[in-house]
């Protein structure tokens, strides 16, 4: 799937050879052309670490580990991103349906998708469902 661009300009700018040489080719997939990886198989969908998960592209931070529930979905869900415009909220009708895809607002990658009234016990009752090779932990300070 092609991502459809937002005519916005990130702070976190690269051409497509340099995302291609920086990421894997799984990470391009999702990241750069809005794929998504399999359910369960990520290396976040369980962890416990505290911390801050920071976009694996260009490291901005975007979720911290304490908004981050147990959804049972196969993927990681947070309940809220950090506060500002870390993330940017776009609908996105492949698949034949209406959802709301969530990208890095510093770079443009794909992150995933967020997920309204599914009645989960949280704050907001929204699900940011996200890929964990989308993401980076950056665990607290033991301190």
């Amino acid at each position: 799937m092609t991502m459809k661009p937002t005519g916005r300009e990130y702070t976190v700018e690269r051409s497509d050879a340099e995302w291609r040489e920086q990421l894997s080719p799984a990470e391009y997939q999702v990241l750069r052309e809005a794929g998504t990886e399999r359910p369960w198989v990520g290396e976040y969908t369980d962890a416990k670490t505290v911390g801050v998960y920071a976009c694996r592209a260009c490291g901005a931070e975007l979720f911290e580990s304490d908004t981050k529930f147990e959804s049972h979905c196969g993927w990681p869900s947070f309940w809220s991103p950090l506060a500002g415009e870390s993330v940017e909220l776009l609908e996105d009708r492949s698949m034949g349906m209406k959802r709301v895809e969530v990208r890095c607002a510093s770079c443009g990658s794909h992150l995933g998708h967020v997920f309204e009234g599914e009645g989960f016990d949280t704050p907001t009752d929204q699900r940011y469902c996200i890929n964990s090779i989308s993401l980076t932990l950056k665990p607290a300070d033991p301190a």
